[in-house]
């Protein structure tokens, strides 16, 4: 499996948090379809093996169920989450957030059951988006549940994290025990050469035989706005988009499980997988490492970001 996986955020629905909008795409759900079936099997020509998605992805629960049932590949790890609801009905524009989240028993078991028809190839599950505020990490009827599902199928459990607090979440899940046994294998983070601020923690739970998912990382497209003249020099030195060189900046200094890529094309997603044909120099990493930000002003900033 190659160290990059594919993640449906902006293959299942019209609008998604991003910097750059491309007006000319179709957005009706039926040209979704055929563009995510089409890159779901673009990717697994290239070499991708690992596919995440959600509920509140729009349709992307559903395409890539679809195809995995044509294809059958007994290869595929499918990753899902639960905790948001796609709200937006693909209606273009929509006023007000598309997704709500829910950290409730009622919804877990609720998506849960949508969910597990993805078994056998489901291999991942996932808490979206845990944060303190929720008190999803405290709700013993939640947990309990997980620890079920888990011991039931086999499956994975794990959670994502967004926000400043990210490593709070981190340390506290890693911490979590239902009847003796460690709940938490998977733990799908944002970091990238902009949030830096997990990778002592990341490190951490690395070396206790934890498996790390990197997400948004080309930070939503921030990147590519106002590029740091040294991912342009990187880039232009190993004849790469500054996206590969951003990607494997990841990839050297975490060595993650999976890096996400969020392409929506064929030609994105090619791009994308330069970053598994070069190395950075220690030098170069030493160098990408003062691109980080304070965790507080790259929230504020994503927080900011239309639905395009």
């Amino acid at each position: 499996m190659t160290k990059i996986g594919l993640g449906l955020a902006a293959l299942g629905r019209p609008e998604y948090i991003n910097f750059k909008e491309d007006s000319q795409i179709d957005k009706s759900e039926i040209a979704f379809k055929q563009n995510a079936l089409a890159m779901l099997q673009t990717a697994y020509n290239l070499g991708i093996r690992y596919f995440d998605t959600a509920p509140s992805y729009g349709k992307g629960e559903a395409f890539l169920k679809e195809w995995q049932d044509s294809t059958q590949y007994k290869d595929t790890q499918l990753a899902t989450k639960w905790g948001y609801t796609y709200v937006a009905n693909w209606k273009l524009g929509y006023k007000g957030a598309h997704e709500i989240k829910e950290h409730s028993i009622e919804k877990l078991l609720e998506q849960w059951e949508t969910s597990e028809e993805m078994l056998p190839a489901l291999k991942v599950y996932q808490i979206h988006s845990a944060t303190l505020e929720s008190g999803v990490l405290e709700n013993s009827k939640v947990l309990k549940k997980l620890a079920q599902i888990k011991q039931e199928t086999g499956l994975s459990i794990g959670l994502t994290t967004s926000g400043p607090n990210q490593s709070t979440i981190l340390q506290e899940a890693s911490e979590i025990k239902i009847n003796q046994q460690y709940l938490f294998d998977v733990f799908q983070v944002t970091y990238n050469v902009l949030e830096q601020s997990t990778f002592e923690t990341l490190t951490n739970l690395i070396q206790l035989g934890k498996k790390i998912v990197i997400k948004e990382g080309v930070a939503n497209g921030v990147i590519f706005k106002n590029c740091p003249p040294l991912l342009n020099d990187l880039a232009d030195k190993y004849n790469v988009g500054i996206d590969a060189i951003a990607l494997r900046f990841i990839i050297d200094t975490l060595q993650p499980f999976v890096v996400l890529s969020g392409a929506f094309s064929k030609d994105q997603l090619t791009d994308n997988l330069k970053a598994l044909q070069l190395e950075l120099t220690p030098n170069e990493i030493i160098s990408l490492k003062t691109l980080g930000t304070k965790p507080e002003n790259y929230w504020a900033n994503r927080k900011s970001l239309a639905w395009n």
